[in-house]
């Protein structure tokens, strides 16, 4: 593998997981204005959440709900060769089981997957498949699956010549926490553009070429098309105006075009387009996760802001266990 692809699935994971942590403290605050009069000289990024604040407690450079999730899926394939579904379900049960030790916020996603599981074990003794998640639409895998197609390139030793593979695999990643047709649709497309931008396209192309794969027949995917086309429609407006009429709720439907138009308006700088995100409000985390991981995999881990990366917890393990998949 070569080194500037290496240097790319860096950038595409640490983007993930740094566009997470930066939103953290703004995290669903979605009246604008009000972000505003709590940061009078502007968002900086990495802000502690104030008490009462859906993630208060945790400090500046820790990760959210989301980022939280990337990180069960980072430990749990350190060891692995491929992808199981079953293995990242169990982990991600057990470290999200409040008896355990868990703390955190739950999303939709999680609260459903788990109550899943558990009406399972009630009533089968037969193994628990892994993909009978939460029937939600939301933001929940999409803002881990950097991590994923990282590991399936380092496995793999490079790019693959044909995704039928990984969008299966994605697919299944989905289902253990969301079996949700439409969480599938927008998963799969956000790993289609991943590869175009690790394989060195600008990121208007990227976007215009998984436009282009994207079945014309097939109802979520001409979806996934009109929403891309909505984004770029409105890409001279500034991200907070665009978030507006797009969509600051976690839907795909509102998120996913939301944060396509924030990566085309600011797609060679990072810092702009993460901080514009988070100014934006409403599910900033969560796009930002999505938008981190686009533009790091534009850029690659080189051009990310050395700062950023410094004030991420965690980031040095983050570099050991890629390391470790040779990357």
């Amino acid at each position: 593998m070569n080194t500037k692809l290496q240097n790319r699935l860096k950038g595409m994971v640490l983007g993930q997981f740094i566009g997470d942590a930066v939103s953290l403290g703004v995290h669903w605050i979605y009246n604008t204005k009000d972000i505003e009069s709590a940061y009078p000289d502007g968002l900086l990024g990495f802000e502690v959440p104030a008490e009462g604040h859906y993630h208060a407690g945790k400090q500046s450079g820790d990760p959210t709900h989301y980022g939280y999730a990337a990180w069960v899926l980072l430990e749990s394939l350190t060891e692995e060769t491929f992808f199981e579904a079953a293995t990242f379900g169990k982990a991600f049960v057990e470290k999200m089981d409040p008896s355990k030790g868990y703390s955190g916020y739950f999303d939709s996603a999680t609260r459903g997957t788990l109550e899943n599981y558990k009406n399972h074990l009630e009533i089968s003794i037969e193994p628990y498949p892994f993909q009978e998640g939460s029937d939600d639409d939301q933001l929940a895998t999409i803002s881990v699956l950097a991590v994923l197609i990282a590991f399936y390139v380092a496995r793999n030793h490079g790019l693959p010549e044909d995704p039928a593979d990984l969008l299966e695999q994605v697919e299944k990643l989905t289902r253990v926490r969301q079996n949700n047709d439409r969480a599938v649709a927008y998963c799969q497309a956000h790993t289609r553009l991943l590869l175009e931008l690790l394989a060195g396209r600008d990121i208007h192309s990227a976007f215009h070429h998984v436009e282009e794969q994207l079945d014309t027949e097939a109802k979520l995917d001409r979806e996934v098309r009109r929403k891309l086309r909505e984004a770029f429609q409105l890409k001279h407006k500034n991200t907070i105006e665009a978030t507006d009429l797009l969509g600051q709720s976690c839907p795909l439907i509102c998120s996913f075009p939301s944060a396509v138009q924030a990566t085309a308006k600011h797609n060679e700088d990072f810092q702009t387009a993460i901080l514009e995100t988070a100014r934006a409000g409403g599910d900033n985390a969560g796009r930002s996760a999505m938008i981190g991981s686009w533009i790091g995999a534009r850029l690659g881990v080189e051009k990310l802001p050395e700062d950023w990366i410094q004030k991420l917890n965690g980031a040095p393990k983050i570099f050991s266990i890629l390391e470790g998949w040779g990357l």
